[in-house]
């Protein structure tokens, strides 16, 4: 069946036709087959991958080797319920082998899963209620951090909920802050730092594309949580595993106390990592403490051999010195383009991302991605995906390289993207 009948059934039965509310696209795609760096819809177009399912492809889609590894724990356990595996055993000593910051890990399956337990235990630890979180930057979809992501203008340096039915008590007692930002730091701090129970961040704010934060902001983040005792919890979901097997905070020399990390890990497969210091990790009810920590999912089979896989095929760095060299190709081409055009662009990221900003100047904080021309955006986008490469055709989204991208590939997508520049200049005079 093609795009358009099979999204007519999946409307009907599920609300607005997927099952996440940002896979929802103009142009509705129903994914056939995934296969290295392409995805193929149910019409059989075939488009180059720079979407990534949001990052956690860094391998390419379908693995052989992690596919084998998931094949092969199939066949010897499934789900238990109680407790553990060796599989577990051996993703969570990985983990605290290539994290600088991990004493201990606990294994989840999501994102969201991993930092909505991180923000409960700050707050035990602490016994204080109040958050930090930084505009711009995305923890997951509970009530107690799902606010001030891509915010309307009107709506920086004032709350912003970013769903109906959250608690108020959760949005009171969030306090959201710029990013990079230390003055505005320590004066949040001055005034209530004995009520914050833990201040956390994406080292790199990738949900609104790539802003790389100040050394000197992230050192005095960890100065004044040491200060006033505040849990400092670096959100790796995204940087943990795609720019390194230690995360962003091994790059950055900077050690949280609690780490979050997922999409990556395993190439794919839903699996996610609470990690930290032991005596903060001994807290949680798995070691008979006072913090409930359950999920039967966590640390499924699947999953876990997945991880196991995927770290397995990233330990001797041959693919981050392969997927950081192409990203960079890609980032350097697509500026040398604009600049050639005298096009108002600024192509930032860090390794593998990619992220064509329409816009020049600085950018060390949400306030400065006002500026991006978010139409001329969404359109190159728009019509990168309709020559075959898939961009997500949404303003200021982040493109991920995989080790199943080949230079080929990068030359391709540069000069596509020429086109399509040149096209909106005749079009639409962009400049």
């Amino acid at each position: 069946m093609s795009n358009a009948n099979l999204f007519e059934r999946a409307k009907a039965a599920t609300p607005g036709g997927v099952n996440s509310g940002t896979r929802g696209l103009a142009d509705p795609k129903v994914w056939a087959r995934a296969d290295g760096a392409y995805l193929y819809d149910a019409d059989g177009a075939r488009y180059l991958d720079y979407h990534a399912a949001f990052g956690p492809i860094i391998l390419g889609h379908n693995h052989p080797a992690v596919n084998e590894a998931v094949a092969q724990a199939m066949t010897q356990v499934d789900l238990t319920g109680v407790g553990t595996t060796e599989l577990e055993i051996l993703l969570a000593e990985k983990v605290i082998e290539h994290v600088p910051s991990a004493e201990m890990a606990l294994i989840f399956g999501s994102g969201t899963e991993a930092t909505y337990l991180a923000q409960r235990l700050a707050r035990a630890v602490t016994g204080r209620k109040k958050l930090v979180k930084f505009q711009g930057c995305f923890h997951g979809w509970h009530d107690y951090l799902l606010m001030n992501i891509i915010s309307a203008p009107e709506k920086i340096g004032h709350k912003d909920p970013g769903s109906a039915g959250m608690l108020p008590e959760a949005i009171e007692n969030t306090i959201v802050l710029p990013f990079n930002d230390s003055e505005a730091l320590e004066s949040a701090i001055k005034a209530q730092g004995d009520e914050i129970a833990a201040i956390i961040l994406e080292p790199i704010p990738h949900n609104i594309g790539c802003v790389i934060p100040r050394l000197a902001f992230v050192q005095t983040l960890r100065r004044l949580c040491d200060q006033h005792g505040i849990i400092l919890i670096f959100d790796e979901v995204i940087t943990g595993f795609r720019h390194g097997l230690g995360g962003y905070q091994e790059k950055l020399g900077i050690l949280p106390d609690l780490t979050t990390m997922a999409k990556a890990i395993a190439n794919g497969y839903p699996c996610a990592v609470l990690a930290g210091r032991k005596d903060l990790m001994m807290r949680f009810s798995s070691a008979g403490g006072d913090v409930f920590v359950g999920g039967t999912y966590n640390g499924h089979p699947v999953a876990t051999a997945a991880a196991l896989a995927t770290i397995a095929e990233l330990e001797d760095g041959s693919v981050y010195e392969r997927i950081f060299r192409l990203g960079d190709k890609a980032r350097r081409g697509m500026q040398e383009i604009a600049d050639r055009l005298d096009i108002d662009m600024t192509v930032a990221g860090y390794g593998s991302v990619f992220v064509p900003y329409f816009m020049s100047g600085d950018i060390t904080r949400y306030a400065d991605l006002l500026r991006n021309n978010t139409a001329a955006d969404t359109m190159f986008r728009g019509e990168m995906v309709k020559r075959g490469i898939f961009m997500l055709p949404l303003a200021m989204k982040r493109n991920h390289v995989s080790a199943a991208h080949t230079d080929a590939d990068i030359d391709r997508t540069l000069n596509v993207a020429e086109d399509v520049l040149k096209l909106m200049m005749r079009e639409r005079g962009l400049r």
